[in-house]
């Protein structure tokens, strides 16, 4: 997902405040969330177009991406790109949009001050888009330099969570990377866009958003507005149904890099909405949440042997979490991955090129085969959900964030008072025996896909059959316990059979 993000002050919110600002959620209409905040001097809007890229037609993946980066880059029909720019330099305001699988947004934000000024240019840009043949060869351009080069040479711990969603989805509208292909991507043209746009963005496809200080007036003013899209009801395609993972399988991509990056995965049925969430939120914090120090992968392979800059583990999608400290938001799927993210361990030298990244490898594998074993102790319970109730009001720290997860609860129909709000609660009603029994019901380590991206794939494929004990040395001393308990890291079993590794070299990666 290619995000385009709007270059607005971040508003951080203390525990207190944020527990004020979120009391309930106001449907003023159908197909509009509004979510008042009348002592914010910001308005914040949130248009959910239901199209992604699930949605692309066979042939032009990426398609939705492209049409959603036109709108929110492009000229409208009273304004060309470079006038929408210069309008919104004084307001310091920009709009942005982002493409998941399920779901585009175009979402913005400015202060009371500016609001009409900024909505006109925000409204015109969906709803009147000129379709400039100049606006659609630059974002092309732009896209196919990113498809060649941006997203296989510069960030490869990225790269292998793409690959890892690829890998899990094939054969399902999910398997595609929201940007697309290199050669679907090429495909496409201004006609393919304006008849995507025809037949998605209709008023009865698309959700309202408003939070903040807005007057009482505008959510029935935006609506209307969007209400001038022709009707037309989109149905949406079934629901992604990966293929059952039968033991590890693994992908390794060829590329000429000083260290790798490992992601590895298998599909769960568990969704925000579903009964056990909360459970495995806190066990999956517990045992790696995102950018966390205090997280137990992290621990072990980080703060423990200083392997890399962190380990952490997922139970919903997490695009670019290199460049957030906080959940994305509308980014909800109605089928979603069990994930852990390895950041890049680095190579030694011949002979053990691939040590370092087998041990961090295993070491990940070996605790979450003793998390689903054992589960977590009641101490651990007990600290790990004062922490997550603490911790989860990050999550809401703009008003931007805050109605973005509102439009989430439209997607996963959460009730009121909304995801954010009930959690404090949700928490409060665990008990570890339903902890233990979500981990129980969700996490295992025997069928999974398995993502490195390293020099020399063939080295590693011998290495992973071989099933040698891949040690790794440290430039200072360990404690003897550390070292103790490498040694059977070092030897943890990882059964991998020939026929379910594959090597792709990394300028075969997404051309398609």
């Amino acid at each position: 997902m290619m995000k385009k993000t709007a270059l607005f002050a971040t508003l951080i919110l203390s525990l207190g405040a944020f527990t004020v600002a979120l009391p309930y959620r106001q449907m003023t209409a159908p197909g509009t969330v509004t979510l008042s905040e009348p002592g914010s001097p910001f308005i914040a809007f949130n248009i959910w177009v239901k199209a992604g890229a699930l949605n692309d037609p066979k042939g032009k993946e990426g398609l939705a991406s492209l049409t959603a980066s036109l709108l929110s880059e492009g000229s409208s029909s009273q304004d060309s790109y470079e006038q929408v720019l210069a309008k919104l330099y004084p307001m310091a305001a920009s709009f942005g949009s982002s493409v998941d699988k399920e779901m585009s947004a175009f979402t913005g934000r400015i202060h009371k001050d500016n609001l009409d000024a900024y909505y006109t240019l925000f409204r015109n840009s969906l709803l009147t888009p000129a379709f400039k043949e100049e606006d659609f060869k630059r974002i092309k351009n732009q896209t196919m330099n990113y498809l060649r080069q941006s997203r296989r040479f510069s960030n490869d711990e990225e790269l292998s969570k793409d690959l890892l969603f690829w890998s899990v989805y094939k054969g399902t509208p999910y398997e595609h990377p929201e940007e697309g292909y290199v050669s679907s991507v090429e495909s496409i043209t201004l006609a393919d866009v304006k008849a995507f746009y025809a037949s998605r963005y209709t008023r009865d496809n698309l959700v309202v958003g408003l939070a903040g200080g807005y007057p009482k007036e505008y959510p029935a003013r935006v609506r209307k507005d969007f209400d001038s899209l022709p009707a037309g009801k989109v149905t949406a395609p079934p629901k992604p149904v990966p293929a059952a993972i039968d033991g590890i399988k693994v992908l390794i991509v060829e590329k000429n890099t000083i260290s790798t990056p490992i992601s590895f995965g298998f599909p769960i049925s568990l969704v925000r909405s579903d009964p056990d969430f909360y459970a495995m939120m806190l066990a999956n914090s517990w045992l790696g949440e995102h950018r966390t120090s205090v997280s137990h992968l992290y621990q072990v392979i980080r703060e423990k042997r200083g392997m890399n800059y962190g380990d952490y583990s997922y139970i919903e999608a997490y695009p670019h979490g290199y460049a957030t400290q906080v959940p994305p938001t509308n980014v909800s799927r109605r089928s979603q991955i069990f994930e852990v993210w390895i950041r890049p361990i680095a190579q030694t030298a011949p002979g053990n090129l691939h040590d370092r990244a087998l041990f961090a490898f295993r070491a990940a594998v070996r605790e979450m085969a003793k998390l689903a074993e054992s589960g977590l102790t009641q101490e651990a319970f007990e600290i790990q959900r004062s922490y997550l109730k603490n911790y989860y009001v990050n999550f809401g720290n703009t008003i931007g964030r805050r109605l973005a997860y509102r439009i989430d609860d439209d997607f996963y129909g959460i009730a009121d008072p909304g995801f954010l709000a009930a959690t404090p609660k949700g928490l409060d009603a665990l008990t570890l025996s339903k902890v233990s029994a979500a981990i129980k019901k969700y996490l295992q380590t025997r069928n999974m896909w398995v993502v490195f991206i390293t020099q020399d794939a063939a080295g590693m494929k011998q290495k992973l059959l071989a099933g040698t004990p891949t040690n790794i040395t440290y430039a200072g001393k360990q404690p003897q316990e550390v070292l103790d308990e490498d040694k059977i890291i070092a030897a943890y079993p990882i059964p991998v059979k020939p026929e379910n590794i594959t090597i792709l070299s990394i300028n075969e990666v997404f051309e398609k």
